[in-house]
């Protein structure tokens, strides 16, 4: 799918508000609000876009979140397939670098961390893990800005 202007807007909008109404968004990008409503569904159908309710796992009674680096001695998919089905995963990748597999949860307690790190442990596949505790966090954001078209970055002359 291609993402022209029109589109980069409406995400822009949509992340700096995922409930502005499409009449806002219509009037502001110079479209209809059908052209919106078309829009949205076409990136929502693409996997380009998603519009949910963001929660701070801090505040829903999540006090431990951690990233646990895995290294792994066989199939990286089916190790990661298999532990994004786990609830307490938020984000599973297959990264390159010390770990095969980096993968953040959240827990209500240490307890709950421990258990999952000897669930973790006992996948077949995993050879290590070692975990990162968050201590303080200074920045959640799942907000990406979309990157402007070549005509949208033309120089602006101080005036």
């Amino acid at each position: 799918m291609e993402i022209d202007r029109i589109s980069r807007g409406i995400i822009a909008m949509l992340q700096r508000d995922g409930r502005c109404p499409y009449t806002e968004i219509a009037r502001r990008l110079g479209i209809s609000e059908a052209a919106v409503r078309a829009r949205v569904q076409g990136l929502t159908s693409a996997g380009v876009l998603q519009i949910i309710g963001l929660t701070d796992p801090g505040n829903m009674g999540f006090a431990v979140m951690a990233l646990i680096g895995v290294q792994a001695n066989k199939d990286l998919n089916s190790i990661a397939e298999h532990v994004s089905t786990w609830p307490e995963t938020t984000y599973v990748v297959i990264s390159a670098g010390s770990y095969d597999l980096l993968i953040e949860v959240v827990c209500t307690d240490n307890a709950e961390l421990l258990a999952l790190v000897e669930r973790l442990r006992a996948v077949e596949g995993v050879r290590s893990s070692e975990s990162f505790i968050y201590i303080s966090r200074h920045k959640l954001n799942y907000a990406y800005e979309p990157e402007p078209e070549p005509d949208e970055t033309a120089a602006v002359v101080p005036g």
